[in-house]
Order: structure tokens, then C-alpha cells, then sequence
């Protein structure tokens, strides 16, 4: 493959027929497509089309996996209930009940984090602000809020489907700097979104540039959460503010913060463009570190291979291999999701291959309600075969690095689809968090709520 001069042009399913290769696309798959669109977000690019897609390798090709809507997204009734309401076009209600029904019982916002994230200032919701942890903080810009191209496997699709209740975006008032200013235990601040590479730079330095003032100066580390590299590297390289981008994060570097760019590649052909790694190496240069991370993804890199090829490349592009993420519980994860004991084997038998210097990768791991919470292996203990997990981050910083265990079961995706071992009725940790939960639910009055006393 090689770099090119591209133009951004963007495809969704209003205009989907017009991609050249998609002409070769049978009848029902098109017809797919439309379906499941009216349900998921879609949108792909040009360079996506051109450079990642193996178009003699269809539908099994990883990147088309990745870009394009799939049947069994969907159960066999959940899509012929769409099917069905789109075709009685003299019922455009109907429709939007049927659609509005399936998003949900697709689980659209996993893990609680309607309940649990959204940080008060003085009884006041902050818009766009996610508190997650003691330490680290997620902000959603409004201008933020679309990708370059949406994966099919993500877990923040109801951020893209226009139902302002399920989504979280900044807003006007920016309270959230106030909340940050205030709380002086966060030390990280986690950029998301959507992909906050899709703003300009101007934007995204009005974010930035605040962080690195004297108000903020518990605000150590500055994270970026993008798949521009992957999905649009000219971002870095021919865009009108490539520069600046650049600059930008050079600013962070020389202030005495750090910034960390957290790249999502989900296979080791995304990695292969000239213009991917042309990205890289410049965004290196600003002093800005670059950490990987992907879910594991059946029909997409669920062989160990992929994942020892795809951190060894990381290492060798001066990339830091960060995490292997279990599917999250929401969208089409019955299509994605893997078994935890299966993922733990293809995590370890990839680990085995490789150098020290890409074992700074972490995972399996579920960042479920409690925190992220990593498979670390099968035993069997007193005649039980078990499976041992551990706190990476939690809700509560003293269950960080704690061990603990549940029943072997060959069958569980999710840390819900495990009870705990050795005749243990629940999880040492369920008491607390569901008195968390039930005091978030509950928590009208005029106070802060922190991370401290888990009540977020």
C-alpha cells in the first residue's frame, strides 16, 4: 500500500451504493446493510474503502468486518421486525417505535455509566464529564461527537444515533472545567468522545490549552482517545491544521505535562499504510507517547497471531502496546464477544510470543462496574477449577491489584455471566457497589458527589 493524496469523502447508508466496490455486494447484503442502519450508526471513508479493505476477501476480510454491518448483528426476529416496519412506509411512527424498542435491548449504555459516571457541582449534573475513577476523569466534547468511521463493534454507538438522553457531550457553560479545577485528586483527563481528532485543531486547543494553567496543576496527564491513525492518518500529514495538531501537542510536552495518544488498532493490517506510519513518527516527535489498545473481536483478531504481529509492530513503530479490552456487553456483542476463558488463552499464547518490550500490554479486560477487571488465569484450588481475576482500576482505590475468584465456566463473555467461587454468595465487592448505586439514584442534594465515596 501506498500513501496518497486523499481528499476526505465520507459514506453512510444514504449514500453507501455509490463505493465502487460495493457493487459487487449481492442483493441481500445490501439490503442488510440498510436494515441494521436504521438500528447501529454506519459511516466509512474513502481511505478506509481504498486502503484497509481486501476486497477479494469478502464478507471474512477483518477491516470489512469492521466497517460493514453483518447480518446476525441482529437476532433473526429483531431484524425482521425492522425489515417489516420499514417496508409499511405508511407508518413512519411504527418504525421509530420498532427501532427505539431493539437499541433497547441492546444494552446502550453498559457497565451503569448513567448511574454511576455523571459528577455533581454543587447539586448541578456536568454535561459531558464522566468521572470514573478517583483519579481520572472522561470528557466528551460536543464538537467531538462523530468518527472518521464507525467501528461496528462499538460500545459508545448511542452517542451516534441522536438520542440526546443517551448521550453524553459538553455543553456551553463548560461546568466541567469548573469540576476539574475543584477536585484536585484527579490527576489524568481522558479526551473521548466519538473521536476528538474529528475537531479542528482550534477546538481542540481550547480544551487543551486551560489543563495547563496554574489552576490545573494537579492535572498531570493528558490523554487522547482517537482511531484517527487508523482511520484517517492524513489528519497528521495533508489536513489543513496538520501542523497544528502538532503543535498542540508539543505545547502539552513542553509545560511539563504529559500527553499520552491512545491509539485503537484493532488488526495489524492497519499498521501497514505509509501514511499510518508516516502519522506516528510525527506525532512521536512532539514528545507525545502512543499506547494501543483494541478489543478482542471474533471474526476480527481472535488469533493470537494477529495480536503478537500487531504489538510487535507497535514496538518496532515506537508504540507502547497498552491493552487487550474484552467485547463490552451492549450492541452486537453476541456477533464479537468471546469467551473469557477462551480470551485468556489467546491473550497468553500471543503474550508467549513476544519480546519484554511489548509485555507492557495488559488484559483481557472488562471494564465493567466496578472498574476494569483483568483475567489472569485458570487454576484449580482445594479440588476447584476456578477462574482468578483482578482489579487493574475500581471504583474504589482499595480494591486496586485485589484478587479474587469465580466458578470455571467455559461459557461466561462478561463479568455478570460469573458467580463467585468457593461457595461464596456474591463478590466481595457487590454490597458497596450497589450501595453506590442506590445512593447515585437517590442523590438529590446540594453536594458534591466524588469518586471517594463512590457515590458518582
Amino acid at each position: 500500500m501506498t500513501k496518497k493524496n486523499y481528499q476526505l469523502k465520507y459514506y453512510n447508508i444514504n449514500n453507501f451504493e455509490t463505493i465502487p466496490q460495493l457493487q459487487a455486494l449481492s442483493d441481500d447484503q445490501k439490503h442488510t446493510m440498510r436494515v441494521i442502519s436504521h438500528v447501529l450508526p454506519f459511516r466509512t471513508n474513502n481511505y478506509v474503502i481504498n486502503e484497509l479493505i481486501d476486497w477479494n476477501n469478502i464478507p471474512e476480510d477483518p477491516m470489512f468486518q469492521l466497517a460493514f454491518m453483518q447480518h446476525e448483528f441482529l437476532s433473526k426476529k429483531q431484524f425482521n421486525q425492522v425489515a417489516s416496519a420499514i417496508h409499511q412506509t405508511n407508518y413512519p411512527d411504527k418504525l421509530k417505535r420498532v427501532i427505539h424498542k431493539v437499541r433497547a435491548q441492546l444494552n446502550p449504555h453498559p457497565a451503569e455509566q448513567l448511574v454511576h459516571n455523571v459528577p455533581l457541582l454543587a447539586g448541578t449534573p456536568v454535561p459531558g464529564l464522566q468521572h470514573k475513577y478517583r483519579e481520572t476523569a472522561l470528557i466528551f466534547p460536543t464538537a467531538g461527537q462523530t468518527c472518521f468511521t464507525y467501528c461496528t463493534f462499538c460500545f459508545r454507538w448511542p452517542q451516534f444515533i441522536g438520542e440526546k438522553q443517551l448521550k453524553f457531550a459538553t455543553d456551553q457553560s463548560q461546568l466541567f472545567f469548573q469540576y476539574l479545577k475543584h477536585h484536585k485528586e484527579i490527576t489524568d483527563v481522558l479526551i473521548t468522545g466519538g473521536d476528538p481528532m474529528i475537531m479542528s485543531a482550534r477546538h481542540l486547543d481550547k480544551l487543551i490549552s486551560p489543563l495547563l494553567s496554574n489552576d490545573y496543576k494537579h492535572i498531570q496527564n493528558i490523554r487522547i482517545g482517537s482511531k484517527v491513525l487508523s482511520f484517517w492518518p492524513y489528519r497528521f500529514i495533508t489536513d489543513q491544521d496538520a501542523d497544528q495538531y502538532l503543535y498542540i501537542f508539543e505545547k502539552v510536552n513542553k509545560s511539563g505535562k504529559h500527553l499520552a495518544f491512545m491509539a485503537h488498532f484493532n488488526h495489524w493490517r492497519e499498521l501497514e499504510t505509509e501514511a499510518t506510519q508516516e502519522a506516528v513518527q510525527r506525532i512521536l516527535t512532539t514528545g507525545t507517547s502512543i499506547r494501543c489498545q483494541s478489543p478482542l473481536l471474533r471474526k476480527i483478531n481472535d488469533d493470537p497471531n494477529i495480536w503478537q504481529q500487531m504489538w510487535q509492530t507497535q514496538v518496532k513503530l515506537g508504540m507502547i502496546p497498552y491493552y487487550m479490552f474484552v467485547e463490552r456487553d451492549t450492541g452486537p456483542k453476541s456477533y464479537y464477544e468471546i469467551p473469557l476463558v477462551k480470551a485468556y488463552e489467546i491473550f497468553r499464547q500471543a503474550y508467549q510470543k513476544t519480546s519484554g518490550l511489548a509485555r507492557t500490554v495488559r488484559g483481557p479486560s472488562m471494564s465493567a462496574a466496578p472498574g476494569k477487571i483483568t483475567v489472569e488465569g485458570i487454576e484449580e484450588i482445594a479440588g476447584e477449577k476456578v477462574i482468578q481475576l483482578k482489579f487493574l482500576q475500581s471504583r474504589n482505590p482499595e480494591w486496586c491489584n485485589k484478587i479474587f475468584y469465580a466458578k470455571y465456566n467455559d461459557k461466561a463473555c462478561w463479568l455478570s455471566d460469573l458467580v463467585p467461587a468457593f461457595g461464596k454468595q456474591v463478590f466481595f465487592f457487590e454490597a458497596e457497589l450497589l450501595k453506590s448505586t442506590v445512593n447515585s439514584v437517590n442523590n438529590k442534594d446540594n453536594i458534591d458527589v466524588t469518586p471517594v465515596s463512590l457515590s458518582y
